[in-house]
């Protein structure tokens, strides 16, 4: 009774009303937020776009810029504060050279900070800066992911990027395509293990469970945990999978494999039954073909010529690193895997 009567009451005020009320504010906040983000943006390219101009003017222009930015830092602080500091005006004109198209600047910062395009602005290659950007922006990155991406390389490490210039035959990069998400190395300094110290299997596996998240950020966009030692049935035996994920930009099952060894023939044969069988007993009808990937130590690009994963479209390997390589030490294994990786694809 007491409910008939609340509906009527006039000076009742119902639970939806309340939430739909939440809803629209919270979502104009955010629009705002993020509209207050676009537009500092484009402030601080448009401070940056008026000083490159104005050194033009100056006939010794390295000098004469140098002192141009100190004079006008210190006229702007007073008024507005750090954010017009020397150091951040250096940014804001860094931001202008590198950035000179406006019209390209503004399509692609939507859900960013100026924090996202600041660490973006020590990228050195064109490209890479641009691709930054861009998925930063489409996957809404936090900062954090973003640096962690940048300073681990993940656009140089996406294979089929890095094989554009080798082997045009690669399949073109989409959001199902697996080479967008299976970086080659991986890098996992954060399951917490120094450089040479000696491991379990077991202790692998609870290290990425126990850094659950740290792995799925490695890992990429998309990736959701399904389960640890999935056990598979079949007529005649049990089988336990160590990583199962499932992604939702390819639609597909991802299951890994890890080792504590160098890449071997009987891990390949391992994962391609895995494989197989998981297509065969849990894949749904909507779901694509599952992803094997098996984690080990080092690759080998015999065992790629001359196993399963030659041509192979389901299954790939690829190596761990259990500590953060130097910038040097990891192009070089980004270099070392782009050819174990072109001879799984030789004709």
């Amino acid at each position: 009774m007491k409910e008939i009567q609340d509906k009527y009451n006039p000076l009742a005020i119902s639970g939806e009303f309340i939430s739909d009320v939440h809803s629209i504010i919270e979502k104009g906040r955010q629009q705002a937020y993020a509209s207050v983000g676009q537009i500092s943006i484009t402030t601080f390219w448009n401070v940056g776009r008026r000083i490159v101009e104005e050194e033009q003017f100056g006939e010794a222009r390295a000098a004469y810029g140098k002192q141009l930015i100190k004079n006008l830092a210190e006229t702007l602080v007073p008024t507005y504060g750090s954010s017009y500091s020397k150091r951040n005006l250096d940014y804001y004109r860094k931001f202008y050279l590198l950035f000179p198209d406006m019209e390209i600047v503004n399509t692609r910062v939507h859900n960013l900070e100026w924090s996202h395009i600041r660490r973006v602005l020590s990228v050195a290659n064109p490209e890479a800066r641009m691709w930054y950007l861009e998925n930063a922006s489409h996957n809404m990155w936090s900062v954090r992911e973003l640096d962690r991406n940048i300073s681990t390389q993940y656009f140089e490490r996406r294979l089929a990027a890095q094989l554009e210039a080798d082997a045009k035959d690669i399949m073109p990069m989409s959001d199902k395509a697996p080479l967008e998400y299976i970086k080659n190395p991986m890098v996992a300094e954060f399951m917490g293990f120094h450089r040479n110290v000696i491991y379990s299997e077991s202790e692998l596996e609870q290290a990425l469970i126990d850094n659950l998240e740290k792995f799925i950020l490695e890992l990429g966009r998309g990736f959701a945990f399904v389960e640890r030692q999935q056990h598979i049935v079949t007529d005649t035996s049990d089988f336990y999978i160590d990583l199962v994920f499932y992604n939702f930009k390819m639609k597909r099952f991802v299951i890994f494999e890890l080792k504590t060894h160098r890449l071997s023939h009987q891990d390949i044969g391992q994962l391609d039954m895995y494989v197989r069988m998981y297509d065969d007993l849990v894949k749904g009808a909507d779901d694509l073909p599952t992803i094997g990937v098996l984690l080990c130590t080092d690759t080998d690009n015999t065992i790629a010529r001359y196993s399963v994963l030659h041509e192979s479209e389901q299954i790939f390997a690829a190596k761990y690193m259990t500590y953060m390589p130097t910038e040097e030490e990891l192009r070089q294994e980004i270099e070392q895997q782009k050819q174990f990786f072109l001879e799984q694809h030789k004709g």
